[in-house]
Parts: structure tokens; C-alpha cells; sequence
């Protein structure tokens, strides 16, 4: 048994989903034996217990927070958004020298920034949707519509438009800059989206269950309100030829491995006509009862019980044999002395 800390919330859009994906996770620790020691992270920053606040301030409640991390096995940060699932939590742990469930920070802030991932994606020949990069402060850029217009580092859809004529595009940068200064504007892809969940087991092999996909109305984004409120088609598993299946699961592992991600991601793909492109990673997907991730995890034989027994358990071998390599192995524990 391991003593997890379980760490929800944040100050992120996607607090209230990081909350019942947090809660699931708890649960399922204590289905499989361990014992979760659930921590909130408020919308202001500061770190809660089952005792309250840790602190008056997130500065305060931080340095409280580590000492409490610090009496546990293993960190578990059920994060969604930033700060948090890009690394940020990743990173305090492993300054504090303690294990940590998911990716390194790192690969989840090489994950989180949509421009940096299909930097990687192209450099593996996995197709992404071409488009226009602006910095802040860059002016709204002439393109054909229709497009997409996204902030580069923002999670769930927050700030993403289809934009069909031009005049919308300004608007639609707006928007996009209200979740991120920086602003990808891509051309629109008219495909199905499917979803793969990729997960690594205690001795380092990647499991790839039947993906999942989601419809939804033509022009539509698959956002936060359409993931939960049940507006969306969804088809389980994916209908995709094997041929096409195949290609997305190599896919997937590739890039699971040249990210540096570790334990578990979610890769999303725009299936058309013409093949499929990368739309965006997710390092760590939501858990809720109604997220697509634990629903493709149990058809690989994975209930959430075992499946967050099976990353604790990758977290603490990481920690007793050493890093992560950039191939995604690990070295060999220390023989004793």
C-alpha cells in the first residue's frame, strides 16, 4: 500500500472537471489498497486538505503543501489545464525529490503547447493541419478561411473558434487571446475525431486500447460543455478500417515516446479522407465517469482501480531505477552494495 497524494482543482478553467476527475481517482486508490490523501488546489491558488487551507496566501499554502508531499509515496496531480498539467506540478515534485504519477515536466509542457507538439509530430512524418503561428502583439495575419483559431497552450477547447469568414477572425484571436498570448490559426480539417489513449505499465510497455470518437455538428468545436452535457455522438469503439487503425496506434506510441510522456496521454486525430492528422496530446485526460479515457482503459482490461494501481506502481520504479531516457527507457537499478 502507498500513501498518494491526490491533487485536484486548480486555478485552470478546468477546476471543477479536475475535481471529479480527482474524486474518481481517490476512490479507485482505495479500491486498489492504497491510501489518497486528497488535496485541493483552490481557483486562488491555495492548497486545501481535508483540514482546510493550508496557508492564507498560494505562496503560504505552497510551502505547506511540500511538507505534506512530502509525507507521502507518491504524487498524483489530477490537473487539467494550467499551471499543472504543463509540468508545473511534474516539476515541484521532482524538485522535492518525490515520485510523480504521468509525464515529467518536460514532456507535459512540450505536450501542453499545441505549436511545440506539432513541431515533434512533423518530425516523425505524422501530418498536422498547416497554419500560422502568432507571437504576441502580432498583427490578425490575410488567410483563407475557414480556419481554426486556438491559443497554443490552453486545455479543453478554451478559446478555440471556427472562424468561416474573414471577418470573424479578428474576434476569433481575441478570444484565443484571452486563454494565451501565443495563437495557432490553422486551417480547418473536416474529419472525425478519434481518440487513442496510450498507457505504460510498471515494466515500461505501451498498451494501445480501441480508440473512441466524437461527433459533433459540422463547424461545431468538441469543447468542455459538449464532452460533459452529452451533446455529443460518440462511437465506441471508433469506426476505423484496421489498415487506419493500425497507422493511428504507431502513431500514438511514437509520439508517447519522442514527448517524453509517461504512464498515460491522450492523442487526438482528425480522421479524413486523405489520412489523419494530430490534433492536439493530452497528458492528462480527464477521469471523470463520463471522459472517454478510463471507458478505452477498461477495454484493455484496465477498471480505474487497476489502472491507477498500475501508475503508481510505474511512478515508484522510476523512482528507485532512475529517469526517464529520452526513448522513454529507464536504466537498470543500482545493484546493492
Amino acid at each position: 500500500m502507498s500513501r498518494v497524494a491526490v491533487l485536484g482543482g486548480g486555478t485552470s478553467p478546468e477546476h471543477d472537471v479536475s475535481r471529479r476527475s480527482a474524486a474518481a481517482v481517490a476512490d479507485a486508490l482505495l479500491a486498489a489498497g492504497h491510501d489518497p490523501v486528497a488535496v485541493t488546489i483552490g481557483r486562488d491558488g491555495v492548497w486545501v486538505d481535508g483540514g482546510g487551507p493550508l496557508g492564507r496566501t498560494p505562496a503560504a499554502s505552497l510551502a505547506a503543501g511540500v511538507v505534506l508531499l512530502e509525507g507521502c509515496d507518491v504524487v498524483f496531480p489530477v490537473l487539467h489545464g494550467a499551471p499543472g498539467e504543463d509540468g508545473a506540478i511534474a516539476a515541484l515534485a521532482d524538485l522535492a525529490g518525490l515520485p510523480v504519477v504521468g509525464c515529467p515536466a518536460l514532456g507535459s509542457a512540450i505536450a501542453m503547447d499545441k505549436h511545440a507538439t506539432k513541431a515533434v509530430a512533423a518530425a516523425l512524418g505524422i501530418g498536422t493541419a498547416p497554419g500560422v503561428l502568432l507571437l504576441p502583439g502580432d498583427p490578425v495575419p490575410a488567410v483563407a478561411t475557414p480556419v481554426v483559431v486556438k491559443p497554443t497552450t490552453a486545455g479543453s477547447s478554451f478559446g478555440v473558434s471556427v472562424v468561416r469568414d474573414p471577418a470573424g477572425l479578428a474576434p476569433a484571436v481575441a478570444l484565443a487571446r484571452t486563454a494565451g498570448d501565443t495563437v495557432l490559426v490553422e486551417d480547418y480539417v473536416r474529419g472525425r475525431e478519434v481518440q487513442l489513449a496510450v498507457i505504460e505499465d510498471r515494466d515500461g510497455a505501451l498498451t494501445v486500447p480501441p480508440p473512441i470518437e466524437y461527433g459533433v455538428a459540422e463547424g461545431a468545436v468538441f469543447d468542455t460543455s459538449r464532452k460533459y452535457d452529452g451533446t455529443a455522438v460518440v462511437r465506441f469503439p471508433a469506426e476505423v478500417d484496421d489498415v487506419t487503425a493500425a497507422a493511428l496506434r504507431d502513431a500514438a506510441t511514437r509520439l508517447f515516446r519522442a514527448l517524453g510522456c509517461r504512464g498515460l496521454s491522450r492523442f487526438d486525430f482528425f480522421v479524413t479522407d486523405d489520412g489523419f492528422v494530430l490534433n492536439e496530446v493530452n497528458t492528462m485526460p480527464g477521469m471523470t465517469p463520463q471522459s472517454g479515457f478510463p471507458r478505452m482503459c477498461r477495454a484493455a482490461g484496465l477498471d480505474l482501480p487497476a489502472l491507477v494501481d498500475e501508475l503508481v506502481a510505474l511512478a515508484l520504479a522510476g523512482a528507485v531505477s532512475g529517469r526517464t531516457a529520452p526513448d522513454g527507457s529507464r536504466a537498470a537499478a543500482p545493484a546493492p552494495a
